[in-house]
């Protein structure tokens, strides 16, 4: 039996913050234990970029002391990073100020690579490397995972969408897929991208030993763990949050829970929760985006779920004429946009692609943006992230 249970979720519990990953609850004994031993805080320090790592990766609110962990953390990165943090960046090509999107898109997704296609000791012997050459050998062969690794998860995505089409399931309120053969390593990562063409909660099974396991990812605004939860009775073992979740279950138990969650979901979730939102902050017109502005919006970060970076509507836009898809099969969509009468401004809209014909004629369209600064060869300028695209003709 334990002692003692770290958990600030516990109803018990009356710790005043019970948002922090499992990393942050390591640290906060760590923090403990060198109170106890009347080390001083400096003694914390170097675990602040594990934590800002973790706490960026597991996509938990950055509020309150995850805000607060999370920003100490980014100093630490920015001005005596360990090694392995370092090696992972130079592999990455990665000059300039570190962000929060880094963490998240650079960082994380090479650590739970070493995981999900190898072991995860191979990142952590790289996390653990004070000489910067070992740890430059090991983050490239890490970054290898990572590479290997995207080519698996697009294969993967294309074959669960395959799968949605050939039983005809494209009208459910939830996507329920398994195949033997797919990697347990890339659930996750393919629950998400399965999301972006079928937006509703997304399971996605394959086999492990003699069961089967499955990540769970859901919609804004709806709660797969209480629904997960609520057919109990076919799962041997889940865990997570509200927003994403794993589970464990017997072969024979799969089509009566596929069954039982598709009639939870459908009796539960409202239907507007099935169509994508965007949050928009306030109306923008372009006149107001100058680097004042943008050392405004820098006081509010780090951002993330729950402190997001501000977005806009700007309306009456057009395209200088350059604008292209750029990415691998054209699937970012990159501009250079101004209003009448403003400066134009370099813009990059992820997963836009399919929007380039709709800004290429010389019609104005409205967009959804938030501003950022992009680091290029040394300089330093203001670009817009965009959203959504709407024609305004």
């Amino acid at each position: 039996m334990a002692h003692a249970v770290l958990d600030p979720k516990r109803q018990d519990c009356s710790y005043p913050y019970d948002e922090l990953c499992g990393c942050g609850v390591g640290f906060k004994l760590i923090q403990a234990l060198s109170q106890v031993n009347e080390e001083g805080e400096e003694a914390l320090l170097p675990y602040l970029d594990l934590v800002a790592t973790a706490i960026a990766a597991d996509i938990v609110p950055l509020t309150g002391e995850n805000r607060v962990l999370c920003a100490q953390g980014l100093k630490r990165v920015n001005s005596n990073p360990r090694a392995g943090i370092q090696a992972m960046l130079k592999t990455a090509k990665k000059n300039g100020k570190i962000s929060v999107s880094d963490l998240v898109f650079i960082v994380a997704p090479r650590i739970n690579a070493a995981g999900r296609m190898k072991h995860g000791l191979y990142a952590v012997d790289l996390l653990l490397e004070n000489d910067l050459t070992k740890a430059e050998v090991l983050a490239t062969e890490i970054n290898s995972f990572n590479e290997e690794r995207k080519g698996l998860d697009k294969k993967t995505t294309e074959e669960v969408l395959e799968y949605i089409r050939e039983k005809g399931e494209e009208e459910r309120m939830t996507t329920v897929a398994l195949d033997d053969s797919w990697h347990k390593g890339v659930l996750g990562i393919v629950a998400s991208r399965v999301m972006e063409t079928y937006y509703r909660p997304t399971l996605i099974f394959t086999r492990s030993g003699d069961k089967l396991a499955a990540s769970a990812r859901s919609v804004k605004g709806f709660d797969v763990y209480d629904a997960l939860s609520q057919c109990s009775e076919y799962i041997e073992q889940f865990g997570g949050h509200k927003y994403a979740a794993g589970l464990t279950m017997l072969p024979e138990q799969f089509e009566g829970f596929k069954a039982k969650f598709e009639e939870v979901v459908s009796e539960q979730i409202d239907p507007q929760l099935l169509i994508p939102d965007i949050q928009v902050d306030t109306r923008m017109t372009m006149d107001r985006i100058s680097p004042k502005f943008y050392r405004i919006i820098k006081q509010f970060q780090p951002f993330g779920p729950g402190n997001n970076a501000p977005s806009f509507m700007v309306s009456d836009l057009y395209d200088t004429g350059y604008a292209r898809g750029v990415g691998e099969d054209d699937k970012h969509l990159k501009m250079t946009i101004y209003q009448p009468g403003s400066n134009a401004i370099n813009a990059i809209g992820f997963n836009l692609g399919s929007k380039l014909e709709l800004v290429k004629h010389n019609s104005p369209f409205s967009a959804v943006v938030s501003v950022e600064e992009n680091e290029w060869n040394g300089r330093v300028d203001l670009q817009l992230k965009v959203k959504d695209i709407r024609a305004e003709n």
